[in-house]
């Protein structure tokens, strides 16, 4: 059934030819956010771009090794890094406003907590989380609550025995959920800093997290993505079909999508588990996968960013692709949009 819908989703329409300037090393993360596509590289930099041009519009600067993750929220844009640091950046101006430091190693993921979220919660008095609180997850082993207007640290969640690869946040219940490296999922209190639970059957290292319906979807180095009952820790599905580690998911609309280091996404059906389709074009791991109004991204180890027309399941074809190298002119194939 696979081969049958990878062969299916080879055929690409029509070429069109756009230029843009880039990333000078492959693509870590990206975010959609208000008609820009942000993204993060090995490079040390975030870039903003316009998702009908390709035109880099911004440029964010500071970081002095890899940045693994950005978050944008409340007009603020998050980051975290091989430099065991992570920042927020002003969208608009590109100025860096807070540097959170205390992480012993590098910072993989991100998580933001708005202060209307914590409305309710034992330290809604506190000055502190007037700017909300963001959460991240680093390769020492901990996650960290760090205060958005102090820099900081409000809380270290401390349990896992390996790497925290992701992160999610129920944030009107004040919880986070951590994958990490030793094969578990954990929630936790992020305001007392408590951990409520474990959820164990993973083979293998927890690598991406998806919070959706009080159903936590969470992907892993054994090739499978397990559906658990957030309040109980109960596994109630599992999705195959993966050829490699998951690297990404995102849920939209009854649909789950996955990112593999076998460089396909795949399109599941969350409630069956069916495997949809299969979007090949990649030459690496993709790392990161968004949706948005019918159109799905995913960006990858080899550079690029690549957009997929997705109504319709289940037919597709690279939309749009922005290369990693600067100055570098591409040609693209993109289906003609009504």
């Amino acid at each position: 059934m696979t081969d049958h819908l990878d062969g299916r989703n080879q055929s690409l329409k029509n070429v069109t030819l756009i230029k843009t300037w880039g990333h000078e090393s492959y693509v870590t993360f990206c975010q959609l956010e208000r008609g820009a596509a942000f993204t993060c590289s090995a490079d040390h930099t975030i870039r903003k771009w316009d998702v009908l041009t390709g035109q880099c519009l911004a440029i964010y600067r500071g970081h002095t090794s890899i940045v693994n993750r950005i978050l944008v929220a409340d007009n603020h844009l998050f980051s975290g890094s091989y430099d065991r640091t992570a920042r927020c950046w002003s969208v608009d101006k590109g100025q860096m406003l807070q540097e959170f430091q205390g992480h012993h190693n590098c910072v993989l993921t991100l998580a933001y907590c708005a202060p209307e979220d914590l409305r309710g919660g034992p330290s809604q008095q506190d000055k502190g989380v007037a700017r909300g609180l963001l959460v991240t997850g680093s390769t020492d082993g901990t996650a960290k609550v760090w205060q958005v207007a102090s820099g900081c640290c409000h809380q270290t969640l401390r349990g896992h025995t390996g790497a925290v690869l992701c992160l999610a946040l129920d944030t009107h219940c004040h919880m986070a959920f951590t994958g990490s490296t030793d094969g578990t999922v954990r929630a936790w209190d992020i305001l007392t800093g408590g951990q409520l639970r474990v959820f164990r059957e993973h083979q293998g290292s927890v690598i991406c997290l998806e919070l959706v319906n009080r159903h936590v979807y969470s992907g892993s180095a054994d090739r499978t993505v397990k559906c658990w009952l957030a309040d109980t820790g109960e596994c109630v599905h599992v999705f195959k079909a993966h050829r490699h580690s998951v690297s990404a998911l995102k849920y939209h609309a009854g649909t789950l999508f996955t990112g593999s280091g076998d460089a396909r996404a795949r399109a599941f059906n969350a409630q069956s588990g069916a495997l949809q389709r299969v979007f090949r074009g990649h030459d690496f791991i993709i790392n990161c996968i968004q949706v948005h109004e019918q159109v799905l991204y995913t960006a990858s180890h080899d550079g690029s960013l690549r957009l997929w027309d997705v109504r319709g399941l289940p037919k597709a074809g690279c939309s749009r692709r922005f290369h990693n190298r600067v100055g570098c002119a591409e040609e693209v194939l993109q289906p003609v949009l009504p």
